[in-house]
C-alpha cells in the first residue's frame, strides 16, 4: 500500500533533528518514542517507553514532540471524558530521562487536546482544541501566548469554530483538531488542522492563513480555506483540490520540519516530507483500521480563501498547500 507503514496507530508526530527522525506514539497506557534514519524507518525500529501513566490519569492522546532550548517537549492530553486536560514531560534527550508530567496551566481550564507549541516571529504560542465551555457541543481551535514552552500567559483566543457547511458533515460534536503549525515562503503563519469527525471517512485536512503582518490571537486576521484540503471526498475538497486516490478520511498530520522549528519551514518549490494517519480504501472505516502513513507535501501559491460577515476585507490571496499520498 503506497505510503502505509506498518504502524496501526493514529496521531502521528515526527520531527528531525540532524539526520534522526523522532517521532512520539500514544501506546501502552503511556508515550513511546521511535527514532529512525526516515520517516519510512520509523515503523521498523523499536520503540522506547518514555512515560507511563502511573497516577490513573485516563485516556492518553495525541502525544506532540518539540525541540526547543536544547531540550525535548511532549505535550500530550490525559483524562476521561470532560477531565481531557494538556501536560507536558521534558528531558535533554529523545528517549530517555523525561520530567514528571506537568499540567499546562491553560486560560479558562477547558477541556483541551491535540495542542503543540510553536515560534513565531520571537514569540512562543500555544494551540489546541478545546470546549469554549463545559460540555461537548463543538471543538474549537484556541491559542494562547507562552512565557516558556510549559507556562501559558494571559487569555486563550478562539481562532477557527467549525461552522463551515463542509466542517460540519459530520458532527456530535462538530470537530476542529489536531492543529500543526507551519509558515509559508512569504513568512505568513499557517495552522493545517483537521475537520470533521476522526471516526468518519469525512475526516480531513484545512488550513488557516494569517494575514500577512496579522496578530495570531485576533480571531479575523485568520482566513481559512474554502473546503478540505486533503480529503477523500470531493464534495468538502476546495476547488481545485482532487480526493485521494488511495486511503479514506487523512487526517491529524505532522510536518515533518527540521527541529520541529517553523522556521525551518520549506521554501516553494520541492516536496516535503509528512505523516498522516488515514483507513486504507476498501478496509472499514474504523478507529482500529487507522495507520501511520508517509506523503509528502508542497506550497501552492496565489490562492484566495473567501469568507462572508468579516470585518473589512472579505478574501485573502496568498500561499496554500498540496498534500500528496
Amino acid at each position: 500500500m503506497r505510503g502505509r507503514t506498518s504502524l496501526r496507530a493514529a496521531d502521528p508526530s515526527v520531527i528531525r533533528v540532524g539526520g534522526t527522525y523522532i517521532s512520539v506514539q500514544s501506546v501502552n497506557n503511556g508515550i513511546q518514542v521511535r527514532q529512525a534514519s526516515s520517516p519510512d524507518g520509523l515503523a521498523a525500529v523499536a520503540a522506547r517507553q518514555v512515560w507511563t501513566d502511573t497516577r490513573g490519569m485516563g485516556s492518553v492522546w495525541a502525544p506532540e514532540i518539540v525541540y526547543d532550548g536544547g531540550r525535548y517537549y511532549i505535550y500530550f492530553s490525559a483524562g476521561n471524558d470532560a477531565a481531557h486536560r494538556m501536560y507536558a514531560i521534558s528531558s535533554s534527550s529523545p528517549d530517555s530521562g523525561y520530567t514528571a508530567e506537568r499540567k499546562l496551566a491553560l486560560p479558562n481550564d477547558k477541556w483541551a487536546i491535540d495542542g503543540t507549541m510553536f515560534v513565531f516571529n520571537g514569540q512562543r504560542y500555544f494551540v489546541w482544541s478545546g470546549w469554549e465551555g463545559d460540555t461537548n457541543v463543538e471543538q474549537n481551535l484556541y491559542i494562547a501566548r507562552m512565557a516558556d514552552p510549559v507556562t501559558p500567559v494571559g487569555n486563550r483566543y478562539v481562532i477557527s469554530q467549525p461552522r463551515e457547511s463542509w466542517e460540519r458533515v459530520v458532527g456530535n460534536p462538530f470537530i476542529n483538531e489536531s492543529p500543526e503549525a507551519i509558515k509559508d515562503p512569504n513568512g505568513q503563519l499557517h495552522i493545517v488542522y483537521s475537520a470533521n469527525g476522526s471516526w468518519s471517512e469525512q475526516y480531513c485536512l484545512a488550513d488557516l492563513r494569517l494575514r500577512a503582518g496579522g496578530d495570531p490571537t485576533y480571531v479575523w486576521d485568520w482566513y481559512k480555506s474554502n473546503g478540505c484540503l486533503f480529503g477523500s471526498n470531493r464534495a468538502t475538497m476546495m476547488s481545485g483540490w482532487d480526493p485521494t486516490l488511495h486511503v479514506n478520511g487523512p487526517g491529524h498530520h505532522t510536518f515533518v520540519l527540521l527541529n520541529g522549528d517553523i522556521a525551518t519551514s520549506p521554501p516553494a518549490g520541492p516536496r516535503f516530507p509528512l505523516m498522516y494517519h488515514a483507513v486504507a480504501k476498501g478496509t472499514p472505516y474504523s478507529w482500529a483500521n487507522r495507520y501511520w502513513y508517509t506523503g509528502t507535501f508542497a506550497w501552492w501559491g496565489n490562492t484566495t480563501y473567501r469568507r462572508a460577515n468579516v470585518p473589512g476585507a472579505n478574501t485573502d490571496t496568498g500561499w496554500s498547500l498540496k498534500f500528496f499520498e
